[in-house]
Order: structure tokens, then C-alpha cells, then sequence
């Protein structure tokens, strides 16, 4: 069977669970025999990250900022549990964080929305896109434990010894503390990315932080917006007609939850992690999400949004069948797949990559369907069917 050619490889990020069987299920089912696929694989296992005291997440970094384009399976982020379960030499941070910090960028999230499964915020009209910013904040934290009374001090120091302390807190008994950071540079970069992708989709651009409480560090985020806005980015949204326009991260929530949709919503890093989980659920399912990392000089990492499905995973060991719903790996695959197709000028690669989703949806608004999204479906001939069996649908109508 004719097969389509790829001229470059994409990076290939492997990952943890369910999440991993998932990922071969798709190459096998949909890709494979349509396409001669090329990669550079990496395997962002935990134990593989582990055995290689994680160089293996950095290298995977490297080689995306070299070649463009990545596909990322969903990770472990181990915590104290899976120290013990994986006999850990240490507890990784997040691959993702990694990945973030080296790229840098800007994540942009959408659900996947289709007939017959309606939003539980029925206002909700249009995709909610959710603008997060990559790098730093709690991902690349400092944090301590204080074991008895103490007093916790910031304490900041320049190249020519000259330093600026303040005071934390005057700790009575034990306690914890937690130290963030960002740049002016990465700041700069997730606004100019914000400003671009509204300008690209012609939607309005809403921000929020807490400025009003973190004075210095919230406030800075607000100014660097609202700088580069003014001097960059004004008469580009006037003519394109649509606006920018800062809040309070409280008051965006209430807005979001009265609005139709159709905005891309910027959000700091972890406020964009909890919201976009908060979107995808009420849309339906965090499997129903799209993801896409992009960095300020234009390289692309695409992965699910959610995380390694453990429970169903047990469950597969257990040798039961699992209906896992693959929807966001597989549009994982489907966005890299394109973006190196159009930076390849691969139009038949490009095509594939629109058919897929295409496929996808058809197959979903048919009534096939996995568990998770069975009871949400308004279809008279629904069926709940495996994560293979769906795979396979999707490809009988390629």
C-alpha cells in the first residue's frame, strides 16, 4: 500500500502508563498504514528518566529546538508514593517543567468540541482557547522545610557583592517555605506569543493575574503586557478588530463563566494549568483537549493535556479491558504531524493530518464512543467501545 513520505523526522517523546500503550495503539492503527513515519524517539519513561538521571528529558528538549517539531506522550510527575512504587534514585521534576524551561514559550489549549456533547457551562458557544505561560512560577521552585523557630529571609545577590534582603517571616515552631521566580525576557515572550496567536485567530485576548495582592511580582506580569501591548501590538488589534483587555484573575473566572467563548484567555503557569483542566472537564473530558507548546522562535511541541491514566493502567495489567478515550493524544500527533508538514511544505502529510481529526469527530458524532464520554453523548445509537476499537473507526473512515 502507497504510503505517505515525511522529508523530516519529528521528535518523539515517549511516556508512562496507559498513556504508553495508547501512543503505539495510534501508530499502529492510524498512522503506520497510511504513513512512512519518521522520528527520533526518546523514551520519557520514569524509569528510563530515572536510569538516566533524566538527561534523557533534556536531551529531548535539545533536539526539539533543533529539528522543530515534537510529539510528547503524558508523563509521570513522581511524588513520594511513586518514589517508592519505581524505587526512585531521587523525585524528578516534572519532565514537562523541563521541557518548558528550555523551550520556553507559550502553551495553547482548546477542547475538542463536537455535536451531541454540550459544554456543562451552557453559555458556552464557542472554544475557550487557554494562553499558559511555560515557564517558571511554582514549576521551578525553591521550597524548604523549616524544622523549628527561625527567621526565613530573600536575600538576593549581584555580581558585585552588593545584596538586597527582605524578610520572609519569623517562623515560632517548624513550618515551609517556598520560593518563585520568572524573567523579564520569558514574560516578554509569552506576551509577544499571546498577542500574535489572538491577531492569527482573530479573537479577542483577555489576561489576569493577582496584582492587587502580589504587588512586585503579579504587577510585573501586568506591566510587560500592557507595555509591549501599547507599543507593539495596539494598532495591529484596531485594525484587525478586536481588543486586549486586563482583570483580576477572580473577576476573568466570573466573566469566563457568563461568556459565549471565542477568546483566548492568557493565563500565568499554574493558573493556566488548573483553568484548562477546569475547560476541558466542562467540555467534557480532559481527553477532549488539545495542547501545544510554542516557543518564542517558532518550535513546536504538541501533547495531550492530561496525564497517564494510572487507574485504567492497573486495570490493564489486570489483563481487563479498558475504554480509554484517546482523543488528545491523538490530536497530539495530528498537530505535529501537520506543523511539520507546513514547515516541510509536506501537503499530502498536512492533508493526512486534517483527515485524521476529521475521522475522528465523525466517528465520535456516529454514536462510537469510549466510557468516559458515553453518558455525555446525545446520540439515539450510541455504543461504548474500547480504545483499540475506536482507533480502528477512526481508521476505516481514512
Amino acid at each position: 500500500m502507497y504510503k505517505i513520505e515525511m522529508k523530516v523526522p519529528l521528535v518523539e517523546m515517549d511516556g508512562d502508563e496507559m498513556t504508553r500503550i495508547i501512543w503505539q495503539q495510534i501508530k499502529d492503527i492510524v498512522i503506520h498504514p497510511f504513513v512512512d513515519l519518521k522520528t527520533e524517539y526518546f523514551d520519557l519513561s520514569l524509569v528510563n528518566r530515572d536510569a538516566t538521571d533524566d538527561q534523557v528529558t533534556v536531551d529531548s528538549a535539545i533536539r526539539t529546538r533543533e529539528l522543530g517539531v515534537a510529539v510528547k506522550c503524558a508523563t509521570i510527575t513522581p511524588n513520594a508514593q511513586r518514589m517508592d512504587e519505581y524505587k526512585l534514585k531521587k523525585m524528578w521534576k516534572s519532565p514537562n517543567g523541563t521541557i518548558r524551561a528550555i523551550l520556553d514559550g507559550t502553551v495553547f489549549r482548546a477542547p475538542i468540541m463536537v455535536k451531541g456533547i454540550t459544554p456543562f457551562v451552557s453559555v458556552w458557544k464557542k472554544p475557550i482557547t487557554i494562553a499558559r505561560h511555560a515557564y517558571g512560577d511554582v514549576y521551578r521552585d525553591a521550597e524548604m522545610t523549616i524544622s523549628g523557630p527561625a527567621t526565613a529571609e530573600l536575600v538576593v545577590t549581584y555580581p558585585g557583592g552588593q545584596t538586597q534582603i527582605k524578610k520572609i517571616h519569623d517562623f515560632s515552631g517548624s513550618g515551609i517555605i517556598l520560593g518563585m521566580h520568572n524573567t523579564d525576557e520569558s514574560i516578554s515572550a509569552f506576551a509577544r506569543s499571546c498577542f500574535r496567536f489572538a491577531l492569527e485567530v482573530r479573537q479577542e485576548l483577555w489576561f489576569a493575574t493577582k496584582d492587587t495582592i502580589s504587588k512586585t511580582y503579579d504587577h510585573r506580569f501586568k506591566d510587560i503586557f500592557e507595555e509591549i501591548f501599547n507599543n507593539e501590538y495596539r494598532t495591529l488589534f484596531e485594525d484587525a478588530g478586536i481588543s486586549y483587555f486586563y482583570t483580576l484573575i477572580d473577576d476573568v473566572v466570573a466573566r469566563v463563566m457568563r461568556s459565549e467563548g471565542g477568546f483566548v484567555w492568557a493565563c500565568k503557569n499554574y493558573d493556566g494549568d488548573v483553568m484548562s483542566d477546569m475547560l476541558a472537564s466542562a467540555c467534557g473530558s480532559l481527553a477532549m483537549m488539545t495542547s501545544v507548546l510554542v516557543s518564542p522562535n517558532g518550535k513546536y511541541e504538541y501533547e495531550a493535556a492530561h496525564g497517564t491514566v494510572t487507574r485504567h493502567y492497573y486495570r490493564h495489567l489486570k489483563g481487563e479491558q479498558t475504554s480509554t478515550n484517546p482523543m488528545a493524544t491523538l490530536y497530539a500527533w495530528t498537530g505535529a504531524l501537520r506543523k511539520r508538514a507546513q514547515i516541510d511544505g509536506n501537503k499530502e502529510l498536512e492533508d493526512f493530518a486534517d483527515r485524521v481529526e476529521r475521522a475522528s469527530i465523525d466517528t465520535i458524532e456516529s454514536g462510537i464512543i469510549t466510557g468516559d464520554l458515553i453518558s455525555l453523548l446525545d446520540h439515539p445509537e450510541k455504543r461504548t467501545v474500547n480504545t483499540a476499537e475506536f482507533l480502528e473507526a477512526v481508521a476505516s473512515r481514512l
